[in-house]
């Protein structure tokens, strides 16, 4: 097939990318004026523009069967209106060029963010109501992209959304476990957990990579949003030990009292409501931020397998090895955090 891959020069973008070309597909990629993809330039058709431009979407979308669309404003800061230009409206325009440029399937890259209520969610399924407030803006914009997609479901067009949570795995520069490594080997990772067990689902990027490729070429996807997970439930805090010392670091050991992390969460939202903190740089905690520390989070796959067969390939040991031979190959831990100091 003729497929699109937005956000390309991003981590799962570029095992989209990877994956899509390795089944044989003809694929494309958007991406903005100056930026580079990681693997399978070579086979690959890049497409410069970004979702904020219209003409560029169409001629991205031309004549392409599928659109993979995993480009979103994943940051911790920034103004409503920059969030909602590229999670909401440039979904929306992505939606609009596809439909008009011929595509038949449009998968969309959401979270489980977009149904994160602050709370402890064990097991949960695609039954899960979107929450009535959110935990930041880039949950409230996902959510909101993710029912333009799901609405847009209609004979001929088919749409779906996939839901992996934590997206890990090599070739990850910017993400949450290269910040993971950097905090922990600079000792700036305290224990949030209170002494709670924290368990959580993760996916690696093979996993999410091989699910959006099985959602596209499935006739019982159409409309509907699927969590996607690897096999294992993760004990937060002993994944985060065993990952420090993967990576030559301490674990956490300094415990912080709920209270008085709590504290220090309202402090630094406080003062991140001035425009100039909140629209330029990364909070230190959030509420955000430390929910996904200190609150369970696992997801019910069943109906990601029923209807597309989604299996996860990866295991999480497996990855993890690999993951330390990566950042060894570009040149060890200090490389693989530089993005992320």
């Amino acid at each position: 097939m003729r497929v699109l891959v937005t956000g390309a020069s991003g981590f799962l973008g570029g095992h989209l990318v990877e994956a899509a070309a390795a089944a044989g597909d003809q694929v494309r990629a958007l991406l903005r004026p100056g930026a580079t993809i990681s693997a399978g330039a070579d086979r690959v058709e890049l497409a410069r523009g970004d979702l904020s431009d219209p003409a560029s979407l169409a001629a991205a979308t031309r004549g392409v069967e599928v659109v993979y669309h995993s480009a979103a404003r994943v940051t911790d800061h920034g103004s409503r209106a920059q969030f909602h230009d590229t999670n909401v409206a440039g979904t929306e325009r992505l939606l609009a060029a596809a439909r008009a440029g011929g595509a038949r399937r449009f998968v969309f890259v959401s979270s489980p963010s977009a149904v994160m209520d602050g709370g402890d969610q064990l097991a949960v399924d695609e039954s899960t109501p979107y929450p009535d407030r959110y935990l930041n803006l880039y949950s409230e914009t996902k959510a909101a992209a993710e029912r333009l997609v799901l609405a847009a479901n209609a004979p001929g067009f088919t749409t779906c959304a996939l839901r992996p949570r934590g997206i890990w795995g090599p070739r990850d520069r910017h993400g949450f476990l290269p910040r993971l490594v950097a905090k922990l080997r600079a000792g700036r990772l305290p224990d949030l957990s209170g002494g709670r067990t924290v368990h959580a689902s993760l996916c690696h990027a093979t996993n999410a990579a091989r699910a959006c490729l099985l959602a596209a070429a499935s006739e019982r996807v159409g409309g509907r949003a699927y969590f996607v997970a690897d096999s294992e439930i993760s004990d937060v805090w002993a994944l985060i030990a065993q990952v420090a010392r993967l990576f030559d670091a301490t674990p956490p050991t300094r415990r912080v009292p709920p209270a008085l992390r709590d504290a220090l969460v309202g402090a630094v939202e406080a003062v991140w409501r001035i425009p100039y903190l909140r629209n330029r740089h990364s909070p230190p905690l959030s509420r955000y931020s430390v929910a996904l520390l200190t609150r369970s989070s696992t997801y019910d796959t069943s109906a990601a397998t029923r209807d597309f067969g989604y299996v996860p390939v990866i295991d999480q040991q497996t990855g993890l090895r690999q993951l330390r031979a990566w950042a060894d190959g570009i040149g060890g831990v200090d490389e693989f955090t530089r993005y992320a100091r």
